[in-house]
């Protein structure tokens, strides 16, 4: 009798841990163009996955870097492989509100070429395709499938069940956040936060992608119309991580080395299909989860240029004094970083072992 009332003690014990834990987790949501296998979307999502302050409620995936049907794949596959199948994927934004592959290409017959423009030029590993075609995956096909849920209807609705207490983080094109805006005006004023990767101001860099078209960035402009409403809602806080911050960082061989050494699931993903490249989304992402990375930001009110002429799409920044009257939103924009603690934080979250399913996660519609 004993032993069963001190087993049953431990359990308990257990059970009540496992429940502050997970009440001191921080809620939020991925918001992201996940092209895939590895790369910045990825890398992002499992840094964000893998750290024990954090409750992912959900992935909202759009098109971006590679289109929707096709990265929603990568993405299920990923939580197959890292065991989080319990983390629902919503199905997002095909197609930005305004812009197009081919009202694009017409513009550049005025405007000249934009290097980089994700899904319409292109295809990591496979030739440029349509909108809903999942070409052969590297890391296998998933068993699994997306909620049936759309992104939309899920940010407004898990907003409401937590209001004030969700972050929304968003690492690709403003699509669902806009329309989540336009279902529900209130969505912005629900959610905790607003940390978004977008956006170049001023970079210094060599890259020909910004070297002459220094204020053009891919997120902000793939749909300006939707970045512009998302920069002038009323979120309780933004925090931007643009191409000028984002730039001072790499995936260099001496950190996949560092990864490729953990025997864990998540960080044998990353070794395999890393590429040397800029952390754009893991900057964002692992910033939020230690703010003391970044060493240097500035308030600035910022916008995106919605006329469809040469500078359609370039980010608009001004100091405060300055704005245009109806610039509604400071938004924090990082500037400088504590690269080496930001590599040591980065590389130990892709390592670690991935934390269990949430104990009370919601089943998958």
């Amino acid at each position: 009798m004993a032993i069963r009332n001190w087993v049953v003690i431990v359990s308990l014990a257990t059970i009540l841990a496992t429940a502050a834990s997970a009440q001191g987790q921080r809620k939020i949501i991925i918001d992201q163009d996940a092209a895939g296998p590895g790369g910045t979307d990825m890398q992002s999502i499992l840094a964000l996955i893998n750290s024990p302050d954090t409750d992912v409620l959900g992935i909202t995936v759009l098109t971006g870097d590679a289109w929707r049907d096709e990265e929603i794949a990568h993405t299920v596959r990923l939580l197959e492989i890292i065991g989080r199948t319990d983390i629902p994927v919503f199905p997002g934004a095909v197609f930005p509100l305004v812009n197009s592959k081919e009202s694009m290409a017409k513009w550049e017959t005025l405007f000249g070429k934009v290097i980089y423009q994700g899904a319409w030029n292109y295809a990591k590993g496979h030739e440029v395709h349509g909108p809903y075609e999942i070409p052969p995956m590297p890391e296998g096909a998933p068993s699994i499938k997306a909620a049936t849920e759309d992104a939309v209807h899920f940010l407004v609705r898990i907003v409401h069940q937590y209001p004030h207490d969700i972050t929304v983080y968003a690492a690709g094109p403003m699509t669902d956040l806009a329309l989540a805006i336009a279902l529900d005006p209130h969505f912005p004023e629900l959610t905790k936060e607003l940390i978004v990767m977008g956006g170049s101001i001023n970079p210094v860099t060599d890259d020909p992608e910004f070297s002459f078209t220094p204020k053009r960035e891919f997120n902000f402009w793939m749909d300006p119309e939707a970045s512009h409403a998302v920069l002038h809602a009323r979120w309780p806080r933004v925090v931007l991580t643009t191409v000028d911050i984002s730039v001072k960082t790499r995936m260099d061989k001496t950190l996949i080395e560092q990864i490729a050494k953990s025997p864990n699931p998540a960080a044998k993903y990353v070794a395999k299909y890393a590429e040397a490249n800029i952390l754009w989304d893991e900057l964002a992402a692992v910033a939020w989860l230690d703010p003391s990375i970044i060493t240097k930001s500035q308030k600035l009110y910022i916008d995106v240029n919605v006329d469809h002429g040469a500078g359609y799409g370039d980010t608009l920044a001004w100091a405060p004094g300055r704005q245009p009257v109806m610039s509604e939103n400071l938004v924090e924009v990082q500037q400088d970083l504590d690269k080496e603690k930001f590599y040591k934080e980065y590389v130990d979250l892709l390592t670690r072992p991935t934390p269990r399913s949430r104990a009370t996660s919601e089943p998958r519609k």
